[in-house]
């Protein structure tokens, strides 16, 4: 199971710059990430090489942040994987908060990073189904 950074942030200009210019200057890795925007805030959902590090900086620089539970599933790179993991989910009566791709530097395959109410039970599910949890 991953750990993923939470930040809240302003939407200013360069606060990106300034957020990945933290975990720049901290020696961490961002393996992935999506942001979502309202009016005056947003959400940047990071996947990074240390959470728990990336969280002590951030919030040192001032944002708002938390580690939440994520799942990574690996997923072969051809037309029809994600709709399958989906599928899957879905038949197992599962749903899914919000998801987005990675890449597993190891193995060269994309990785979908996924919420879900109950990551651990989600994982188990999906394992018993053939699929390879990150």
């Amino acid at each position: 199971m991953l750990k993923q950074v939470s930040v809240y942030a302003e939407n200013k200009k360069g606060c990106f710059r300034d957020i990945t210019g933290q975990l720049t200057d901290n020696g961490i890795n961002i393996l992935g990430s999506v942001t979502n925007d309202s009016a005056e805030y947003g959400i940047v959902r990071l996947v990074v090489s240390d959470p728990e590090k990336a969280r002590d900086v951030l919030i040192e620089a001032g944002y708002l942040c938390r580690l939440t539970p994520v799942l990574g599933i690996e997923l072969a790179d051809e037309v029809g994987s994600l709709n399958r993991l989906l599928t899957e989910l879905v038949e197992s009566n599962i749903n899914v908060d919000y998801l987005y791709l990675s890449y597993n530097r190891g193995s060269g395959m994309p990785i979908m990073v996924l919420h879900t109410a109950d990551t651990a039970q989600v994982e188990n599910i999906l394992v018993s189904k053939g699929y390879r949890a990150i």
